[in-house]
């Protein structure tokens, strides 16, 4: 997400950067083309104009503070307004639990929003914080919606209500009895939607909420929905008063404008970020993170927490000593390559770096590191014998040629294998070396987020 939105800002971003002054003309140029930006991802206009005056506002006529270039200055007011734009009122707990009585969440939205994932992916989750979760769906018009439900929840080993009703308030009365009889912490309601909003299942999710009392009523909003976004959000709010949303296909290379105008259109914040398919990729809304995100200084913090979540801090450890000894050979390599697929992949990852940090990213692309190009790796290194993987230097043409066929590639794959993880060798040397602070402190930016 925010793919296109970066890229634009971070032209912006490079414009302005250097200068010394800040003045009124250089000031119109800077605002007009962030007006662009924001327009051309589908932001919403009075969203856009609202966040253009209140920068203008805190520009003009700000002093240029210590050795933070005027440039900069201005970056630091456009990324406090982004989390502005994006944060809730007042801060508050995620999702708002009593301790001591059933919880129920209303999941609402359009239909092909992600409701049904969303709802599977939110149950995991507080599954995850100690929650015992019933999941229950009221949707009896749209074809194996139910039973998407049950196989979702099956596979999380989370339980499900079942039910032969074909009557969605029926669904909904005898689904909360059990969730209160078996006490169980949270029951999360998923209803029906449709291609569009109509009266028939506003009038059902209303009268769902009635009998269920949610503490939280969540609106799934496709991100890539677009200016409809802000619409189908009003709609949704005006009838059935959300208490926040879940943005899904955040993965996609999207406009993001659905994310920077939802909570402002609202006020209401999002809560959760769909992130992938997979029932996990469920991420909580930091206004600060994502603010970083699209002014491309990446999101190190989600990305060490994605790290942390897979990687033991022991593991860590050992390969970090391994490494600085020279001793990083395929088996350490293969371990790299099956964290990296548990984190999502290359691609992923590199979206979380600043741009500050592009050449690694350059260098991947150049020697052609890829998801896919490590696919084949992990093929040729898994037909490999241990004593091979620690000793690449014994493969001679023989071995070689074995490890082909039992991988089922060609000789040019092994070679290009070889190639690489010795030119890979290289940027994960640099990478280890890299000190993030020094590099924060000649651009001037820990002056500004301190």
């Amino acid at each position: 997400m925010f793919e296109s939105l970066t890229n634009s800002f971070n032209k912006i971003v490079n414009k302005i950067s250097g200068s010394k002054k800040i003045n009124a003309h250089d000031l119109e140029e800077v605002l007009s083309d962030i007006r662009n930006v924001l327009i051309d991802s589908d932001v919403a206009l009075s969203v856009v104009k609202d966040f253009i005056g209140k920068i203008k506002a805190k520009a003009l006529g700000q002093e240029i503070i210590g050795s933070v270039t005027a440039g900069q200055m201005i970056i630091k007011i456009i990324n406090d307004e982004l989390v502005n734009l994006l944060k809730a009122e007042e801060e508050s707990e995620l999702i708002k639990l009593d301790p001591k009585n059933l919880n129920s969440i209303l999941m609402i939205g359009l239909q092909g929003s992600g409701k049904t994932t969303s709802s599977a992916k939110l149950a995991l989750w507080l599954k995850k914080q100690g929650k015992k979760v019933l999941l229950i769906s009221t949707d009896v018009y749209r074809a194996a919606a139910r039973s998407q439900l049950k196989i979702l929840s099956q596979g999380l080993n989370i339980d499900f209500f079942e039910s032969d009703s074909q009557d969605a308030i029926e669904i909904a009365k005898s689904g909360l009895k059990k969730a209160l009889e078996q006490k169980y912490n949270v029951a999360i309601f998923d209803t029906a939607g449709r291609i569009q909003i109509d009266n028939k299942m506003i009038d059902e999710a209303k009268e769902i909420k009635n009998i269920c009392k949610p503490c939280e009523t969540l609106l799934v909003m496709d991100s890539l929905a677009g200016q409809d976004a802000i619409n189908v959000a009003l709609e949704f709010h005006k009838n059935l008063n959300i208490s926040g949303s879940i943005l899904t296909r955040v993965d996609a290379d999207n406009k993001g404008g659905a994310a920077l105008s939802i909570k402002t259109i609202t006020q209401k914040p999002i809560k959760f970020l769909g992130t992938g398919e997979k029932t996990d990729a469920l991420e909580m809304f930091d206004p600060k993170r994502i603010a970083n995100r699209i002014l491309g200084m990446g999101d190190i913090v989600s990305l060490v927490e994605k790290a942390s979540s897979i990687i033991s801090k022991t593991e860590a450890e050992k390969s970090a000593q391994r490494l600085q000894k020279g001793q990083f050979n395929l088996e350490d390599y293969l371990d790299q390559i099956k964290n990296l697929n548990k984190m999502g992949g290359l691609n992923s990852i590199m979206k979380l770096l600043p741009s500050s940090m592009s050449s690694i990213q350059n260098k991947a692309k150049t020697i052609g590191l890829d998801d896919s190009a490590f696919k084949k790796q992990e093929a040729i290194i898994n037909a490999m014998t241990k004593k091979e993987r620690k000793n690449p230097d014994t493969l001679n043409k023989s071995r070689k040629k074995r490890i082909a066929e039992g991988s089922g590639l060609n000789m040019q794959e092994i070679e290009k294998l070889l190639k690489q993880f010795m030119q890979m060798q290289d940027i994960v040397k640099k990478a280890s070396k890299m000190n993030l602070s020094e590099m924060m402190s000649k651009t001037g930016i820990d002056k500004l987020f301190s």
